[in-house]
């Protein structure tokens, strides 16, 4: 298997068989190398002797007789490092580390870097080997962000001195870009922003200066931060937001679908133009006028058509409604106007001419309309306002047909 030739073109686009196998999560290549050497590996039914050989994906690749699927999409996580946690895979001491109480369904993930076990703060994880070393290497120039509490006094312009580069026990430290913040008591709170993170750079950087820090915390890592997320959370990156800010750094291999959640969601249309079609309201029937539940609308809608249960009905002459108003009582031997006018007449009326007539009021004795005076009968203050149309005793017109007056306000 080792004597393929080197001319071939898809053996010259392929990659490692350790990088490979450490890109799709089987494990570190350091353990690929190890694990080839004691023969686990295969490809295409031969065993592998050396991690040189390189495969493009395409290949039945076996590890311990298990067959080994093409790497994932990259994914990156957000994860807020707690004090007191190894950032490694296994200690040789036996204390915790950072992946004791990951999630069981997060695939194999690499650290973007490292924290020290007295810091906290932000913490990249990523399945993808590849762009983990990108992340890290100084020449992609992206900036990390700590604050840093430390024990003494200072000022800023102490602080400027570490832009030019600083030298501490013989190794060589780049610019770092540090801000006071404020101070608190015997400590200072710093803002240090820095471009290499060799292993306890602010620390050593800091103390040149003659501060000890007791709590640093990583706030940012390039455009990626920490904002509100909570000592020992984990939370994924959205693909569109890896792809706007990394894509430079991730293989097309491995390129990431932005939205692909949003698009399985999404319930497919089998006919073209039921997709443009407007949606069709079942039309209601119109409703009888009697029903409590048909509401008007538009400038009716004020309108409350709902059945009067608690109210008497009241009728006038003829089967009509009549209009007397709630708590009206009649006096003791009254009648009513025809047409249901409402207002009692009095028992006692002379006719005109002396002679009596229906009602006792003498005929054309009515009272003046509208005046406030005293009528003919001698009733003062009586004012007609409904007209004399259809009340016994009005003026009437040659063949008894009574003479219609204005009528007034109701």
């Amino acid at each position: 298997m080792t004597e393929r030739r080197e001319t071939d073109q898809a053996f010259a686009d392929g990659e490692r068989i350790a990088k490979y196998l450490a890109s799709a999560g089987v494990a570190s290549r350091r353990d690929v190398e190890r694990m080839i050497a004691e023969g686990r590996v295969s490809v295409d039914g031969r065993k592998l002797d050396t991690p040189a050989f390189k495969v493009t994906g395409r290949e039945k690749i076996l590890v311990d007789g298990l067959p080994i699927g093409r790497p994932d999409a990259t994914r990156l996580w957000r994860y807020h490092k707690p004090v007191g946690l190894m950032t490694t895979n296994k200690d040789p001491d036996g204390r915790a580390t950072i992946f004791d109480d990951m999630p069981t369904d997060l695939p194999r993930v690499l650290t973007v870097g490292r924290l020290d076990i007295n810091t906290e703060g932000l913490l990249l994880l990523t399945n993808d080997g590849e762009l983990a070393r990108a992340l890290e290497l100084p020449s992609t120039g992206l900036q990390r962000t700590y604050r840093a509490r430390a024990y003494g006094r200072i000022k800023q312009e102490e602080l400027d001195r570490l832009r030019d580069g600083i030298v501490h026990e013989g190794v060589e430290y780049k610019s770092i870009i540090a801000k006071l913040d404020r101070v608190t008591g015997s400590n200072c709170w710093i803002e240090v922003t820095l471009t290499e993170g060799k292993n306890r750079e602010v620390r050593r950087a800091l103390e040149t200066l003659g501060l000890k820090v007791n709590r640093l915390i990583r706030i940012s890592y390039g455009s990626f931060r920490l904002d509100d997320l909570g000592a020992g959370a984990l939370e994924e990156v959205e693909a569109a937001e890896l792809l706007s800010e990394l894509s430079d750094h991730i293989s097309e291999k491995r390129r990431p679908t932005p939205f692909a959640r949003r698009d399985t969601q999404r319930a497919k249309v089998k006919d073209a133009k039921a997709q443009h079609a407007k949606p069709q309201h079942a039309r209601q029937k119109p409703r009888p006028m009697g029903d409590p539940e048909g509401r008007r609308k538009g400038l009716n809608s004020f309108v409350d058509n709902r059945l009067q249960k608690n109210k008497p009905a009241r009728t006038g002459a003829g089967g009509k409604p009549g209009r007397d108003k709630p708590g009206f009582a009649a006096k003791a031997g009254a009648t009513r106007k025809p047409g249901g006018a409402g207002k009692p007449i009095g028992a006692a009326q002379p006719a005109r001419g002396g002679k009596p007539v229906a009602g006792g009021r003498p005929e054309g004795a009515g009272r003046s309309r509208g005046t406030g005076s005293p009528s003919a009968a001698g009733r003062p203050g009586r004012t007609d306002r409904s007209g004399a149309s259809g009340r016994p005793g009005a003026p009437k017109r040659p063949g008894g047909k009574p003479v219609r007056g204005p009528r007034g306000p109701r």
